[in-house]
This record gives structure tokens, sequence and C-alpha cells, in this order.
């Protein structure tokens, strides 16, 4: 049996909008959805969320996370820290483009149904909501911190002697970067990086009545100062602009500080780069950071109490509606600086400790990985379970190394500094064939990135930047090596970035293999990359923009045909979101048809599960723990001739239409129930799922027994059990009784 948490507050239909706009205060009612006529037409906006408010609920259910007493305290701190930072992302990415859309004119309504300004004004409505939540939940956790002696504490509350020695870390390590920037007839209203910490200071001299006003930025940086400072080495911080607040005089010198409050600006993230005054990819992406430094501002956050004629006052400096555009912040501004808190090392008040453990057939293992790929078949890789050194690195590194190994090619979209540039760069002074396409548009990593394309240049390896019009969003290594007296071609194909960090926080699958048919239509996708016209067709991949949609949709239509012939058909889909209006209608067609529908959608999604005669055999998931979920599993039943796949693209319109993308078919028996494995685990969560509703509410499932492990917790027991089991060679069976028992537990009216 289990109780229900209700994520309420959630976007509305385009017809029960009306007049909600105007109210901004979170409803706990639910939205009463009017009838679905048996005849209404798949492309009717009522059948289609929102994809930006249903990106905010998702991260409403982040925000349970920080609230849920379940969760060590700490690691309730890092949840509230992960929600300011996606907030930001969404002013910049979202918001943005909306304001552009405005902008430009734009009336034309979304698939849900909602014209730009009707979206805008919803996730603003939507927002302020969410804030006054985050805000409420900052002050809880704040009191519970107390309780372990961790505070964020005022200035002014701290003993004189702790003040006197803080003034001097300030005096040494802080003054020498301040630059207080005059506002008046003679120096214009200076320039406001986006998400930084100002100060707006009004002051006057002794004796005077007029006031003058100067900026003063706050310089957070990890070269120059946290923005937390602790007091005496102890776990009691103040604020580095509290500390600069009260050492002012130090910066104006016989001055009275009238007034001082802090505020903070967002630009938008989305600039549209010159293509026709740029000679190549290269210099346009660097011509794009330049211009959004000075991009367009979409948000205006300040201090409580701030004088109303300042707020105006910088409101119309920034060009914003004081009215729309500015939020006060309540608490503590930039929540994001809360992983410096989240990061104490205080053991009992984090998640236990998460070691991923070897492949089972790495493990132990340490021949030539290509030799135990070849004789062994196929090995699927969990991330973060199974680490990312051991597998992937690995890989790539002893490509770098055999002497057999005669070409590598590679695509990056993300990655950081450190094993995979390592081995390509060794790689390259081998003697091999190194061909890497980096994709420079990959948001917030263009500059990195640059430097990484840059520093691969150097060593003589083959930079490429892709296709132009599209985004290489593809996670593929290639390498060919010489096999006895013929060559044979190696992979790896993944759902997540080339980034050894990331890997430790997201949960992705990888393939390694040597399949004669998917070596080829890699050889065929990478001699596009670099090249020009693509391959008519693929033996074995899915590949966007080319055959990926459309594949997904035959296969949909398929099933709905194996399901009037055998009535079982059956579509599950693991994912981030589900925002394609064709692969939605099909789900929808498929539903409609009797075939159970299946969807684990992480955040953004358009299909609502469970409306009367069009969706009833539908259901929606949405895992959230400790880990962010980033795995994408496509699978079709087919009349029992079963198909996995596992890749690179989400189900929305610009993974499947502009970008390149890779799905590949997981063939092998003994894979695809680790994939099963994983579907019913998940499927099956009554610790970390939300079920969506007909109407798009989500409610969390929370077991009567709170010893109830979440999914990834189980997957992470199920890592350990079966590199245990390797070594007594029992592995095979281990794998099949996990399996039965979590098909057992679905069948379970309990979960």
């Amino acid at each position: 049996m289990l109780t229900k948490t209700k994520d309420s507050d959630y976007p509305m239909a385009p017809s029960e909008v009306q007049d909600s706009v105007e109210d901004d205060t979170p409803s706990n009612q639910t939205i009463v959805t009017p009838p679905i006529p048996d005849d209404i037409d798949l492309d009717d906006p009522i059948l289609y969320l929102s994809r930006e408010l249903t990106w905010l609920a998702f991260n409403r259910r982040v925000l349970r996370e920080a609230e849920d007493p379940r969760n060590p305290l700490l690691e309730r701190i890092k949840f509230l820290a992960i929600v300011s930072n996606n907030l930001d992302e969404f002013f910049m990415k979202r918001i943005g483009g909306l304001k552009q859309q405005i902008a430009a004119g734009v009336h034309t309504p979304s698939l849900d149904g909602r014209t730009p300004l009707q979206q805008l004004n919803e996730c603003q409505s939507a927002v302020r909501g969410f804030i006054r939540e985050q805000q409420r939940i900052y002050g809880e956790l704040m009191l519970a911190l107390d309780e372990y002696d961790i505070r964020i504490a005022r200035h002014a509350d701290l003993q004189e002697d702790a003040r006197e020695r803080l003034r001097e870390h300030f005096r040494a390590n802080i003054f020498p970067m301040l630059t207080p920037l005059a506002m008046d007839p003679a120096h214009p209203f200076p320039f406001i990086s986006n998400l930084t910490l100002n100060l707006l200071v009004t002051l006057r001299y002794p004796g005077g009545n007029e006031v003058y006003m100067a900026r003063v930025k706050v310089p957070v940086n990890k070269d120059v100062s946290k923005r937390l400072i602790s007091v005496d080495g102890t776990h009691t911080y103040v604020t580095l602009e509290d500390l600069i607040v009260n050492n002012l005089d130090m910066l104006f010198p016989g001055m009275e500080i009238v007034s001082c409050a802090l505020f903070r600006i967002t630009r938008n993230a989305i600039v549209e780069p010159d293509v026709e005054a740029a000679n190549d990819l290269l210099e346009m992406i660097e011509s794009e950071l330049r211009e959004r430094h000075f991009a367009p501002i979409v948000r205006l956050e300040v201090q409580p109490g701030m004088e109303p004629v300042h707020r105006g006052m910088l409101a119309a400096e920034l060009g914003l509606n004081e009215e729309e555009d500015v939020i006060e912040a309540e608490g503590m501004m930039a929540l994001s600086n809360l992983f410096e808190i989240a990061s104490i090392d205080r053991p009992e008040l984090h998640d236990k400790t998460h070691r991923p453990v070897d492949h089972p057939l790495l493990a132990n293992d340490r021949r030539n990985i290509f030799h135990i790929i070849r004789e062994n078949g196929p090995i699927l890789l969990q991330h973060p379970y199974q680490p990312f050194s051991t597998s992937v690195e690995r890989f790539l590194r002893t490509a770098s190394e055999d002497p057999k190994v005669l070409a590598i090619k590679m695509t990056l979209y993300r990655t950081s500094a450190g094993a995979i540039l390592d081995s390509l760069i060794q790689a390259a002074r081998n003697g091999k064939q190194v061909a890497v396409l980096v994709e420079l548009k990959a948001r917030f990593d263009e500059a990195a990135n640059i430097k990484w394309a840059r520093r691969l240049e150097a060593e003589g390896i083959h930079v490429n930047y892709g296709v132009m019009g599209l985004k290489t969003h593809s996670k593929l290594i290639f390498v060919v090596r010489r096999d006895y007296s013929q060559l044979r071609r190696y992979y790896h194909i993944g759902t997540g970035n080339y980034h050894s960090g990331t890997a430790k926080l997201y949960t992705d699958l990888g393939m390694l293999g040597c399949d004669e048919d998917i070596g080829q239509d890699l050889t065929e996708l990478f001699n596009y990359l670099t090249g020009y016209s693509p391959p008519p067709s693929y033996r074995k991949i899915l590949a966007a923009p080319y055959n990926l949609k459309r594949a997904i949709i035959d296969k949909i239509n398929r099933e709905i045909e194996h399901h009037k012939r055998e009535d079982n058909g059956l579509i599950q889909m693991k994912m981030n979101a589900l925002e394609d209006p064709d692969i939605t209608r099909a789900l929808y067609k498929a539903s409609r048809a009797g075939v159970q529908v299946d969807l684990i959608i992480r955040d953004t999604c358009r299909f609502r599960p469970g409306l009367p005669g069009i969706s009833e055999r539908a259901r929606v998931v949405s895992i959230v723990g400790r880990f962010l979920e980033h795995a994408r599993i496509i699978y079709f039943r087919n009349g029992g001739d079963e198909e996995y796949y596992i890749g690179s693209a989400d189900m929305m319109r610009r993974n499947l239409d502009s970008r390149v993308e890779v799905h590949a078919p997981v063939e092998n028996p003994e894979l695809r129930q680790e994939l099963r494995l994983i579907l019913d685990v998940q499927f099956a969560d009554s610790r970390s799922a939300w079920d969506m509703d007909a109407n798009g509410d989500y409610t969390q499932r929370t077991p009567e027994d709170d010893s109830k492990k979440g999914a990834q917790e189980t997957l992470i027991g199920v890592a350990e059990k079966r590199l245990a089991a390797a070594a007594k060679h029992k592995e095979k069976k281990v794998r099949s009784r996990l399996l039965s028992h979590f098909q057992w537990r679905l069948r379970d009216k309990n979960l």
C-alpha cells in the first residue's frame, strides 16, 4: 500500500488557463480536465502539455528531494542548490527564447495551443510560486543545519574578535579585488555581467545632502573568494557580500553609507550568430560567446527592502518591466552557491558513499580489452554503477597504445580534461590516424570545447566541427584494428557524454562491441561527419536526422498491427524528454489502439496518460534520485521478436530533426536481460518514482516502509552482486534470478 505526495502546482491545459496567470499563488487543487470527445483529432492542443511548464514541474520534483526528510541533510542542501542552478538555466534558455519570439512578433501557438506571450505569462506565474516554496525550504534547512553547528550567520551577530579577524581577511584578500563604479552623469551605468552578485551602494559626504550612487561587484570566484567564508575555520560562515557591506568604510573612506542592497541579473543565452560575417564555424561560435556576454537581460533579482526608486532605476537601466521581470529574493540570493555547504565532510549527513564496481567481464581480466570483446561478445556498461575509468577510458587508452590499432574516430559533445584527451593525443603521437568531431555548439560548453579542439589540433589530430546546420550529439568511439589477417571494427556507443565527472553523477548506458554490420554503419556515419553525403540507409543503427524518427514511428505502427492480431502490444521508452509532436501523436495512436505504452520520462513530457478513450493503456513515470537519470532505452515487444535500442537521442524535435544522433540495437540476449532488469526495477520503484495522471499532475510514490530502496539504490546492489557472483562463475544465474525477482515484484499489487 502506497501513500501519495501530490505535485499539485502543475501546468494547465490551454482550455483551463482562463485568468490563472493573474494569480501566482500555488494551487492545491487538482485540475479538472474537460471530457475528451470520442472523435477527437490527435492534433488537438488539449492533448499536449507545455514543454516549459513540464520542465518546471520536474524541478518541483527535485525541490521535493530537498524537502524530503528521508534524505540526509547535506544531500537536501545539494538538491536545493541544483534547483537554483536549473532555474538560472531556465531563464537563460527558455524565458530568453520566449522573449525573443515575442520581440520578433511571433503569435503562432505552440503544440499545446499557447502563444509565446501566454507561455511567458504562465511561466512567470509558476516561477513566482516556485521561488516562494524554494525560500521556505531554504529557511527550514538552515534551522536544521544549526542543530549540527553548521550555519550561515549575519556578520553583525558575530563576536567582535571574530569580526576583527574577518576584517583582516577582507583587507588582505578581498579589498584589492573590489572596484567601485560611480553612477552619475559623468559615469554612465556600468556593464553588469550575467549571474554576478552586485551591491548598489548609496552614499553622501558627511553633512552633505546630495546622495551619490555606486555599484560594487561581489567577486565570487574560485581564484578570488568563495561565496561563503568560514569564520575561524569552523562551519559557521558569512556571505562574501555581507563581509563587503560591513567593511564599506575601507572602500569609501570618509563617506556616509546611506543604503546598500544586493542585486543580480540573468542574460539571455540564446544568441543568433552572424553566419554570413563568420569565415568558419570556430569563428562563428567565438563570436556568439562574445555576443552572449552582452545579451539582453531577462531577469533582475533584488534584495527585499530595496528602495522602490532604486529598484525602478535598475529595471529602467536594464530595459526590464519592473512588474514582470523583477523578483525579490527572500533569504540568500543565488542558492547554487550552497554547493559549498553540501560539500562539507560530514559523512553522517550524506548518502552512503557510492563506489562503482567494475564490470564482471573487465574486473579481473587484464588482457587487451579488444580480445575480451571479441571473445565474449558485446558488453553493456552501466554508469555510475560501473566506473567510467575502467571501461570507457580503458577502451580508449588501450586503443591509443595497441600497435595493431590503426585508426580512432570519436565524437565529443562535452568532455573534461584528463584521460579521454590524453589518450587521443597519445594515439596521435603513436602514429595512429585520429579524427575527432568536436561539437562547438554544446550549450554553455562552447568555450571549453574550443579549448579542447585547439589542443587536439596542436597535436596533429584531425578535428572536424560537424555538419553545417546540424548539432552532433551522438556519443561514439570507433576503432579500426588489425586482427590477425583482417581489419576489425570496434566501437563504444553511449547515451552520455565522455566526461569523467558526469559519469559519476548521471545514470548512463554504453555498449562495447565489434558487430560487423554496426561497424560498417559507423564507418559510413563518420565518413559523412567528416565528408559530405550521408549514406542512403544503414544496416542496423538508427541515425537522426535521417532514419531515426521515421523508424521509431514505423515500429510504433508495427506494434499496433501486432496488437490487432495478438492483443499483447507493448512499447516501453526511457528518456529525458518527450516533446516531438510526431512521436507523441504516434504513441497516442498506439495507446488508443490498445497497445500498452509505458514511459519513463525524466522531465519534459507532452504526453498525457490515462485520458479516457485516448491513453487509458499508458503510464508515465519520472524517477528522481541521488543520480540524474540520463539513459535512453527503447523497447518494442514486436510480436515476441523483441527489440531493444540504446542511444543518445531524446524524443525531441530538435534531437530528431536537427541533430546527428545514434541509437543502436542491443541484440545479445544477456545484454537484453540487463536492460529488462533496469526497466522493471524503475517501473517497480516505490521510493523515487512519480506517477503522472491524466491532468499532468505528478504524485510521488511513498512506501509505508521507509526502509524500501529506490531504483538507483537497488541497481547499486545489483552491480555489487553481479561482480561478487562473477568470481564464482554464477553471473548468468544471478542475472536471471534478479530478473525473475523484479518481474514477480511488478505483479505485486502493493507496488
